[in-house]
């Protein structure tokens, strides 16, 4: 029942609450337009956080990790190590490639699964947290605005995925040397033709951009479609009275968000697995010759 208390203490309709949380704390406030300057704190802060969680639970796991009889913890980390190994030697056939690539995919997938798993908490415990300490300090809490999930915000997945774009041109250049590479950007995939120069350099171009784009935009779609869903139930208690109707309301909404959770833990995990895979493609594509 939290929602409909949290939209009280703003006074917020119901479309306000879901625009309120779906607002980031900016460096600046968001005018509509396209501007690199505007910085999304909410998502930096969460997604270093997790990061560095996620690169202290692999610590952890290594520092522990025992000749005998592995814990549960342990025998969980090997059992990711070794799927996202075997994924690796499938798609990147070059050993030496793989001694960087599989930690990166290891590290990319429980990164990705944290950012995700985020959307698990309830939808105004963080933000209520928030509301209260900016008005301790002076804020006015109807512009406390936080979102929790990095991955549901369009900057950070597409900053993942621009990354990995990084990445496979560097791969590019180290596996066929700068020379090879540009070779290949003119000729492929149409042939060494002068006349077909140009085509060819443009559908390269076209093919980088399609899959960086395609990358970044699926992440984003499913979590912030799963960040909305979430809210969207949360609304199911607005109507809340000491009736049988008000009841069955509540019941509605802790049985669906208990329903929307069980299943959103496929989600979390399954698109934190196509991220990674698709990083595991990607970077295997830039080891092939045309």
């Amino acid at each position: 029942m939290a929602a409909e208390e949290h939209a009280a203490e703003l006074a917020l309709t119901p479309g306000e609450y879901i625009v309120h949380h779906l607002t980031h704390l900016n460096n600046k406030p968001f005018t509509g337009t396209f501007d690199l300057s505007v910085v999304s704190w909410d998502s930096v802060f969460f997604a270093i956080l997790l990061g560095v969680t996620g690169c202290w639970l692999l610590w952890l796991g290594a520092r522990k990790a025992t000749s005998g009889v592995p814990g549960r913890f342990q025998a969980a980390i090997e059992i990711m190590f070794e799927m996202v190994e075997n994924e690796a030697k499938g798609i990147v056939h070059n050993a030496t490639s793989r001694k960087l690539v599989a930690p990166l995919a290891l590290t990319v997938f429980i990164w990705v699964v944290l950012l995700n798993a985020m959307d698990l908490l309830p939808v105004d415990l963080l933000p209520y947290i928030w509301q209260h300490l900016y008005a301790a300090l002076g804020g006015d809490p109807h512009h406390a605005y936080l979102r929790v999930v990095p991955t549901a915000d369009l900057s950070v997945t597409m900053g993942l995925s621009i990354s990995v774009l990084l990445i496979c041109l560097a791969y590019n250049i180290k596996i066929k040397g700068l020379g090879g590479w540009g070779h290949e950007l003119i000729t492929a995939p149409f042939g060494d033709h002068w006349l077909l120069y140009p085509v060819n350099l443009a559908m390269q171009i076209i093919e980088f951009i399609a899959k960086t784009v395609s990358h970044g935009m699926r992440l984003f779609g499913n979590m912030y479609a799963g960040e909305l869903i979430f809210l969207l139930i949360a609304l199911l208690g607005g109507a809340f009275t000491f009736t049988l109707g008000g009841f069955g309301l509540a019941a509605l909404q802790i049985f669906a968000g208990f329903c929307w959770a069980v299943f959103h833990i496929l989600i979390i995990i399954l698109q934190a697995f196509v991220f990674m895979m698709l990083t595991l493609v990607y970077i295997g594509q830039a080891h092939d010759a045309h």
